[in-house]
């Protein structure tokens, strides 16, 4: 497991969001407060100007800064390609120019493994950006696969795990034992 971490966590990168938060007091007055969120992304493509990583919708959702911090400890700010709050998945992007030589060489494209091929029993791993402290792992099962949940009134059929998922592992990697990611961090 631990050769498997250490492979994936050039992919792996934490997120950051800023958003702003309104609120009123009891006399109707109003004040916006900065409120920040954690959480998790993957590092799943490259083209000849940016590097694209993919998240969960709900942890860049209405974000007016997005920062994404790579396992070298760099951060640069992530523009939001797209989006879509029904499959809960964002792509984002960074701009390879504003990418230090020392980041591009340290960085690595995810592989993707064959969702449609994971079976009950075999092991899980989850890394992610545990409760917005830094990247953490955890190790388990497959406990289910196509487990169909409703969430925001929109029905998912999703693999299940009974690997550890906490605050902030959101939009991180669900890996094989051969180190592909074959699912993302979405639900507690």
């Amino acid at each position: 497991v631990s050769t498997v971490v250490d492979n994936a966590m050039p992919f792996i990168v934490s997120i950051r969001s800023e958003v702003v938060q309104t609120s009123q007091d009891i006399f109707g007055r109003r004040s916006e407060q900065i409120g920040v969120g954690a959480g998790s992304g993957i590092i799943i493509g490259q083209s000849s100007k940016e590097l694209l990583l993919v998240t969960n919708e709900h942890v860049i959702s209405d974000a007016r800064k997005i920062t994404v911090t790579f396992d070298d400890g760099s951060e640069h700010e992530a523009e939001l390609k797209g989006s879509d709050v029904n499959s809960d998945l964002a792509v984002l992007s960074i701009r390879l120019s504003a990418l230090s030589k020392e980041t591009k060489s340290h960085i690595r494209i995810a592989s993707l493994g064959d969702s449609d091929h994971v079976q009950t029993g075999a092991m899980a791993i989850a890394i992610g950006n545990a409760l917005g402290y830094g990247q953490s792992t955890t190790v388990g099962y497959i406990s289910a696969t196509e487990r169909t949940i409703t969430v925001n009134n929109v029905e998912r059929s999703l693999i299940q795990t009974d690997a550890a998922i906490n605050p902030g592992n959101s939009g991180g990697a669900l890996l094989n034992v051969r180190g592909e990611v074959i699912g993302i961090n979405s639900v507690k």
